[in-house]
């Protein structure tokens, strides 16, 4: 059997946006029948919440949208991209941030921006950061996860599908 399709979700401190996405997207893989396929994880551009669980703001949305998982934050790591075929950039500082941190070229050309793959997401490509507004910015994030989430669904399911055939 070949490895499993390995996308991870990146922010800044890995307690807001990418577990939202994270747990917004596993659901996806899950509903699509793709688990065993595709793993699914997250990580912060900075380590400052290293261990920490989501920010309660982003627990209570998920859990009211009917999304779960346990989380920890973590800090992403450049030899990480030796094991991930898609790294998910939350916002174009993060897409700068990861493609300096990539070893290669190929690996650079891994990180994408999560609103790439929402139609509505060609005007403006970041996901705000919620983590100083109210709950409001978090239901906000939450709809623009949930947009974008079709697109790379497809892309992911592509991607693993044809791996599995070679």
């Amino acid at each position: 059997m070949n490895a499993p399709f390995r996308v991870c979700f990146v922010c800044t401190g890995n307690i807001c946006r990418s577990p939202m996405a994270e747990a917004v997207f596993r659901a996806h893989i899950e509903e699509a029948g793709l688990d065993g396929l595709v793993e699914v994880d997250s990580a912060g551009t900075g380590g400052w919440h290293e261990g920490d669980g989501a920010d309660p703001r982003t627990v209570a949305v998920l859990e009211a949208n009917g999304y779960a998982g346990a989380h920890a934050a973590r800090q992403f790591q450049a030899d990480w991209f030796d094991r991930l075929d898609l790294v998910i950039a939350l916002d174009s500082g993060h897409l700068r941030e990861l493609r300096r941190l990539a070893p290669t070229p190929a690996d650079a050309d891994k990180v994408r921006l999560l609103r790439s793959y929402d139609p509505a997401g060609a005007a403006d490509p970041d996901v705000p950061d919620p983590y100083y507004g109210g709950t409001d910015g978090f239901e906000s994030c939450l709809r623009m996860v949930e947009s974008a989430s079709p697109g790379l669904l497809a892309a992911v399911r592509e991607a693993a599908e044809g791996r599995g055939a070679a």
